[in-house]
C-alpha cells in the first residue's frame, strides 16, 4: 500500500528542470506534468472513486502546481509537494460533496455500531490483510478518506484534522472505528486464505 508513495518519490526530476518550471517554462511544465500526472490521478480516484472527477482533480492539481511552482523549496522531494496538493485537492472535493449533500462528517458513523475486541489493528501493517482498496470500499467515505491519509499517505492526526476542518480527536476516532469495521472484514479474508492453503496441502497430500 505504502507503494503508492513511492510512486511520487521515485520520480527523480533534474533541478534544473524545476528552475525552469519557476522561470514559466512551458516545456518545463510539461515534464512535470507527464512525470506526476499518473499517480496524481490514482489518488485522485481513490479519494472520488469516479474516473471523471479524478480528471479533473488532476487538472486542477497541475493548475495549482505550475501557479506556485516558485514556492517550492525542495524541503523535501518535488513528488511529496506534488501529492499534497493532490491530496487537498481532493479533500476540497470531498468536503464541498459532503456539503452538498447535506451530511455532516459526523453523520458517516451515525447507523453503525462496533463490538470492542482488544485492540485496533492496523490495516495496512497486517501481513495477510486483503487488498486495501477492496477493504476501503466497505467503509463510508469519510472514514475510508481518514485511513487512506492516515494509514498510506503518511499525515499525521493534526494534518487531517486541518485538511477535513476537524479536530484531532475526530481524526483519531474515525481511524479507530475504521479499524474496528475492517477486523471482521480482514479476519474473513486470512481465514479464507487459510482454508485455501490447506485445501491445496491435502491435495498435494494424495498425490
Amino acid at each position: 500500500m505504502l507503494r503508492d508513495m513511492s510512486k511520487f518519490t521515485d520520480i527523480d526530476i533534474d533541478p534544473a528542470i524545476v528552475k525552469r518550471a519557476c522561470a514559466g517554462d512551458a516545456k518545463a511544465h510539461e515534464i512535470i506534468y507527464r512525470a506526476f500526472s499518473a499517480p496524481v490521478y490514482s489518488v485522485c480516484l481513490r479519494f472520488t472513486r469516479v474516473p471523471a472527477h479524478a480528471e479533473d482533480l488532476l487538472q486542477e492539481t497541475f493548475i495549482e502546481v505550475i501557479r506556485k511552482i516558485g514556492q517550492f523549496r525542495a524541503e523535501a522531494p518535488l513528488g511529496v509537494w506534488v501529492r499534497r496538493i493532490a491530496v487537498s485537492k481532493a479533500l476540497m472535493f470531498l468536503r464541498s460533496a459532503w456539503h452538498q449533500r447535506g451530511q455532516s462528517l459526523d453523520d458517516d458513523w451515525e447507523e453503525m455500531t462496533f463490538e470492542r475486541r482488544g485492540m485496533p489493528l492496523n490495516p495496512v501493517r497486517q501481513e495477510q490483510a486483503m487488498d486495501l482498496d477492496a477493504a476501503l470500499a466497505n467503509l463510508p467515505e469519510v472514514s475510508r478518506t481518514v485511513v487512506w491519509l492516515h494509514d498510506v499517505e503518511g499525515f499525521t492526526h493534526k494534518e487531517i484534522a486541518t485538511l477535513m476542518g476537524k479536530t484531532e480527536s475526530f481524526s483519531k476516532s474515525q481511524l479507530s472505528r475504521a479499524y474496528q469495521r475492517l477486523r471482521p472484514l480482514l479476519d474473513a479474508e486470512i481465514e479464507r486464505k487459510e482454508t485455501k492453503s490447506s485445501l491445496c496441502e491435502s491435495a498435494l497430500g494424495r498425490c
